[in-house]
């Protein structure tokens, strides 16, 4: 069951982020910087949204790990 709370949670996590913060965020931070190409602004574009999501992903998934504990049969086994 801590698996599955925590896939939820690493999911939702991952899901919110990137409709109401990594796009913004992704989009905010590649109009400060300067490129050369458009092929570099959208490699840096994607790789920050990536990374923001990745980020997301992994906090939902540790909150998710530490709410499931409570869920598990046996705590003290997982």
């Amino acid at each position: 069951m801590r698996y599955v709370v925590a896939m939820i949670f690493a999911a939702t996590f991952a899901a919110v982020t990137s409709v109401f913060f990594a796009i913004p965020f992704a989009s905010w931070l590649v109009d400060k910087l300067k490129f050369e190409s458009p092929d570099e602004v959208n490699a840096w574009h994607s790789a920050v949204f990536l990374g923001v999501n990745l980020v997301a992903m992994l906090v939902g998934w540790t909150i998710g790990w530490a709410l499931g504990r409570s869920l598990s049969a046996n705590p003290d086994e997982d």
